[in-house]
């Protein structure tokens, strides 16, 4: 589940869902929710998503996809989760991702399709894409946000391709992250830049962020329309594919 509370009227959403903080199509409809009170709320600055615990978030549920028994319900599910994230990635306010701890999969694309992202300086949170190692492609939303997020085409192939997960400093130098803050600062640290870039006269904030995303969310749209997106997840069925995703499971399980 994601929750909601509002400070100085910025509202923080935060996953909480057991020691990996898992997103499942019920948070991501939780999520869709406060986007669009940060977009219709004129009195509402922004939006601050985080973790509870020690994870911000290990990225989708695992039991959620190994109990989908066809292609089909794996693409229903991407069918519904891809106009969500790209209504995060377009939200017009200033939306600060607080990374309060280990990050990888889709909380690492969550974190890449924010405007900042600030991660707690912990020696052992570890942040990154290992989606190659496991054998899954991105959808056409999550790829295009990390593409836009990682700025050049060679760091996005060093991060997507080798899959390693990073200390918060090589994640800084990568650009996967823009700062790093002590954990008693992080919420606060967000909140500073959410007021920071909306509350100027005007709020030329929200006209700026369109301009520079509005290209990219212009050619997510047409993927989505008209790109075979559906067919590589396939690979959810594949042996070997199967296989990695029960064993990563098992292995969150047992910890």
């Amino acid at each position: 589940m994601i929750t909601k509370t509002i400070e100085d009227n910025i509202i923080i959403a935060t996953i909480e869902n057991g020691k990996y903080n898992s997103i499942t199509l019920e948070a991501l409809r939780a999520l869709k929710g406060m986007i669009d009170e940060v977009n219709n709320t004129e009195e509402i600055k922004g939006l601050i998503l985080t973790g509870a615990g020690g994870f911000f978030s290990s990225g989708f549920d695992l039991p959620m996809f190994l109990g989908y028994k066809d292609v089909k319900s794996v693409v229903g599910f991407f069918e519904e989760e891809e106009p969500i994230l790209l209504d995060y990635f377009t939200c017009k306010k200033p939306v600060v991702c607080a990374m309060n701890g280990h990050t990888a999969a889709m909380g690492m694309i969550l974190a890449m399709a924010s405007d900042y992202r600030i991660v707690v300086n912990k020696p052992k949170v570890k942040v990154g894409m290992s989606e190659i190692k496991i054998g899954l492609p991105l959808a056409p939303v999550m790829n295009e946000v990390m593409r836009f997020g990682l700025d050049t085409d060679k760091k996005f192939r060093d991060v997507m391709y080798f899959g390693n997960m990073m200390s918060p400093d090589a994640a800084k130098e990568m650009g996967l992250v823009d700062e790093i803050v002590e954990p008693d600062q992080l919420i606060s640290r967000a909140k500073e830049i959410v007021k920071m870039w909306i509350d100027t006269p005007g709020r030329p904030f929200i006209a700026m962020k369109y301009m520079l995303k509005s290209e990219s969310a212009d050619r997510i749209r047409t993927d989505l329309a008209t790109k075979p997106w559906r067919e590589g997840f396939e690979c959810f069925f594949h042996k070997d594919v199967r296989g990695a995703l029960e064993f990563t499971h098992m292995m969150m399980t047992a910890k």
